[in-house]
């Protein structure tokens, strides 16, 4: 297993993780504990729990067991219940009640506290023009919780709260068709009906932006959504010429700036040990672009960490002083120094280039990669 930093928390995730949505609605337990165990055998680190139901919370604390101390668990507040449906709930003695339950099953200690699904103005306003963000922000201080996260498909709401300078980390919904919609399309709404083949532009700006700017601001993503409820492995339903592999689209979330870890939601021993697959892939193997490319899109001239253009006989990783660089041009003036501190740390840099063209010729999307590594000097 791999480990990345989760942004500026100081918590190493495991780039795969579980999340234990599937594990609900009346699954037995030993299913539930299989799939638990699949998961901690493979490495995996991090859990997500934003279901409400007390069954299948109690369920998961009962199969992690005496491993719990091993893994970080996010939580969600203000995920409730409706009749055994979750629901949203931005009533404080309502979202206080079932956290705590969730912090009581868990031993006291949530590692990230998430402020629950902020996707629209309102929800914005429910969340920090109210008592909700200063309650979340008591769990913090009291140390009932690690640190503060938020979970979001909105990728304009998420720069808003981001801005706030409260949350720490963020589960958002990454994929590539997801990528690709209009910002003003509600990406839940395509899991529900057909992609749109027609929409498909290219990534959108304002999704790139959010990115960005969560690894210029050491914002940790986790993933949600990675395999788009599976359309995007279905021949029948994939907006793309063919459908994508799970290891594709694992590698895929896993090369946008700031993203630490996917959360696959696994229901079986079986579906946990697939995705886990990918730790022994191959770079062909995980390579999105063929797929991408060949999709009607507006991708020309713009890197997607495909790294398609390596092997580089001067031993630059390309993707990665691609992606900093992305973070630098939002504003050259003010680049943080996180940025630069882990370009800093490539052992070959942009200046080590030799203009042989090679990444070029080989690049599906158009990238002018030598000029890329010219302006790199920006970051040094």
């Amino acid at each position: 297993m791999e480990y990345r930093k989760m942004g500026k928390t100081g918590l190493k995730t495991s780039i795969i993780g579980l999340g234990c949505e599937h594990l609900d609605g009346g699954k037995p337990y030993a299913q539930i504990k299989e799939t638990v165990d699949a998961a901690l055998e493979g490495g995996v680190n991090i859990f997500d729990m934003f279901m409400p139901g007390k069954e299948i919370r109690e369920a998961v604390a009962k199969a992690l067991g005496d491993r719990r101390k091993d893994v970080i668990i996010q939580g969600h507040i203000g995920s409730t219940d409706v009749k055994q449906q979750y629901d949203i709930s931005r009533d404080l003695p309502t979202a206080q009640r079932y956290f705590e339950e969730l912090l009581r099953i868990f031993g006291g200690h949530i590692e990230l506290g998430m402020m629950f699904f902020i996707d629209s103005d309102k929800d914005y306003e429910d969340v920090f023009e109210t008592g909700f963000a200063d309650y979340v922000q008591r769990l913090k201080k009291q140390g009932d919780i690690g640190n503060i996260g938020f979970s979001s498909h909105n990728p304009k709401t998420a720069v808003k709260a981001i801005n706030t300078g409260l949350p720490e980390m963020l589960m958002f919904s990454v994929n590539p068709a997801f990528d690709m919609l209009p910002v003003d399309e509600y990406t839940l709404e395509h899991l529900e009906k057909d992609f749109g083949k027609d929409m498909f532009k290219g990534i959108d700006p304002d999704r790139a932006a959010l990115y960005a700017l969560c690894d210029r601001k050491q914002i940790g993503i986790t993933v949600m959504k990675t395999f788009g409820a599976g359309k995007l492995l279905s021949a029948e339903y994939s907006p793309f010429s063919e459908p994508l592999s799970v290891g594709q689209c694992v590698h895929y979330a896993l090369s946008r700036p700031g993203v630490c870890s996917v959360l696959p939601g696994c229901k079986t021993a079986a579906e946990m040990r697939d995705v886990l697959k990918y730790l022994m892939l191959d770079e062909k193997e995980k390579d999105y672009s063929k797929v991408l490319s060949a999709a009607r899109n507006d991708f020309r001239g713009k890197c997607l960490y495909c790294s398609h253009c390596q092997p580089c006989p001067a031993n630059i990783d390309i993707a990665a002083v691609n992606k900093y660089l992305d973070v630098a041009m939002l504003n050259t003036r003010e680049i943080p120094q996180s940025i630069k501190a882990q370009y800093g740390e490539l052992p070959y840099k942009g200046d080590s280039c030799v203009k042989c063209g090679h990444c070029e010729s080989r690049c599906p999307f158009g990238v002018p990669v030598m000029e890329n590594m010219d302006r790199s000097s920006i970051l040094s």
